[in-house]
């Protein structure tokens, strides 16, 4: 671990004055456990961080890191308001004693008028009253990790000794309720739960409750556990819709339980019928809501929707800053809070250059694409396919997403009367 200096020796931000009322924002995600969890999901993408990065048995934020985070985040922020993110790995494998110093120093720091607000992303199994006591007296905002009844959530979400954890997710649910706590679902769309889209929906809709639905994908390579995104060898990427491009093939380019691009274009569009046609202007899914802001010029309210990308960022626990959270690989590496301010290193000539990659590397396919302005080629991620003409850089869901933007489209009409626009 980079030592950390006294706060008063740690850099200071460099970034020019901005005039006309213009300021910074930008978006960082804190692992302050690194990739510990106390789950052992199938699909995480993070917990193979653990070796990757050579993180210690048991990483932990350290509280001089905790005060340069969150003193560098605001001094950075000169806007009205500050979003602070903690994620994992668990986050609340830290104990309620570290979150509580959070809050302290965001006291501390900030500046007369600017809002401070929190979200935690969970898997919900260490929630307990206390837990829920702290969340409410805060206005922490909670994302809890559910991915829909029993018999779908436990098939890939399960503890380290293999057990079960769909019953312990519905208490905390419970919990968060009857503290009223806000909390978003976020379900992870996978191989399997894809082909059940109603019983999903309605499972989290009736059963769960949440503030918000939010429908993550499941894409990861064979590879990910070593290959950063972008650095896969190009000539080996597979065209869209062969064999290779689906999984559950031999030589697949993805895991078994990733989702099938078909199936994702199969499950946005059962699920979209079932809230058209019953729970608009009820029910918030958070992708319907973007696609109908996009539709109608009002822009992107999701960072894989967006023309340029970048402003979504990474902390490691020991200060390690990089691009995105999804691509927390060495390659992606900004440089260390210790060392350089959190500021500097989010609007750094470097992270502009990965931020406007994602517009400049669309296939010729994506820019003739009827849908470009609702997809932008979607997240770099997952951006390894090759087009039917052999371009590289097709993102792999695809031909999904465009059976989704298809349906969506359809209802343009209806949904201006009912918006009044």
């Amino acid at each position: 671990m980079i030592p950390i200096k006294a706060v008063a020796d740690l850099p200071k931000l460099k970034l020019p004055r901005l005039e006309g009322g213009e300021f910074y924002r930008f978006h960082t995600m804190v692992k302050p456990s690194g990739a510990q969890c106390n789950l052992d999901c199938t699909y995480c993408f993070y917990l193979h961080k653990e070796d990757l990065l050579r993180q210690p048995k048991v990483p932990r934020m350290s509280e001089s890191l905790l005060e340069a985070h969150i003193r560098q985040y605001i001094e950075a922020h000169t806007g009205d308001q500050v979003n602070f993110s903690w994620q994992g790995g668990e986050p609340t494998l830290m104990g309620l004693d570290f979150f509580r110093r959070i809050v302290a120093l965001q006291q501390q720091f900030r500046t007369p008028g600017q809002r401070i607000d929190n979200d935690l992303q969970t898997n919900g199994t260490l929630l307990d009253e206390e837990w829920c006591v702290f969340l409410k007296q805060h206005d922490f905002l909670v994302g809890l990790s559910v991915d829909g009844p029993a018999a779908l959530h436990d098939l890939y979400r399960y503890s380290k000794g293999g057990k079960p954890t769909h019953e312990r997710v519905m208490k905390a649910a419970a919990l968060l309720h009857a503290h009223q706590v806000p909390f978003n679902a976020l379900c992870v769309v996978n191989r399997t739960n894809a082909r059940r889209p109603i019983d999903v929906y309605r499972f989290l809709r009736d059963q769960v409750r949440p503030r918000i639905i939010q429908f993550i994908p499941a894409v990861e390579r064979c590879d990910f556990h070593a290959v950063a995104p972008g650095k896969w060898p190009v000539e080996a990427l597979p065209v869209a819709q062969t064999p290779q491009a689906r999984p559950g093939q031999p030589d697949s380019v993805v895991t078994d339980w990733s989702v099938d691009p078909e199936d994702w274009g199969y499950f946005l569009g059962r699920v979209w019928d079932e809230w058209f046609g019953k729970d608009f202007g009820r029910v918030y899914v958070d992708q319907f809501e973007n696609v109908v802001s996009m539709m109608f010029d009002r822009g992107s309210q999701k960072c894989v929707t967006s023309q340029y990308c970048g402003k979504a960022l990474a902390l490691e626990h020991n200060g390690d800053l990089y691009s995105c959270d999804h691509f927390v690989y060495p390659e992606y590496r900004l440089g260390n809070i210790a060392n350089e301010h959190e500021g500097d290193l989010a609007f750094s000539l470097r992270q502009e250059q990965f931020a406007r990659a994602k517009s400049d590397t669309l296939p010729r396919y994506c820019r003739a694409c009827p849908y470009l302005q609702l997809c932008w080629g979607d997240c770099p991620k997952d951006r390894f396919l090759k087009t039917p003409d052999g371009e590289p850089g097709l993102h792999y869901l695809c031909a999904g997403l465009k059976q989704f933007y298809r349906k969506a489209l359809s209802a343009k009409g209806q949904l201006a009367t009912r918006l009044g626009l």
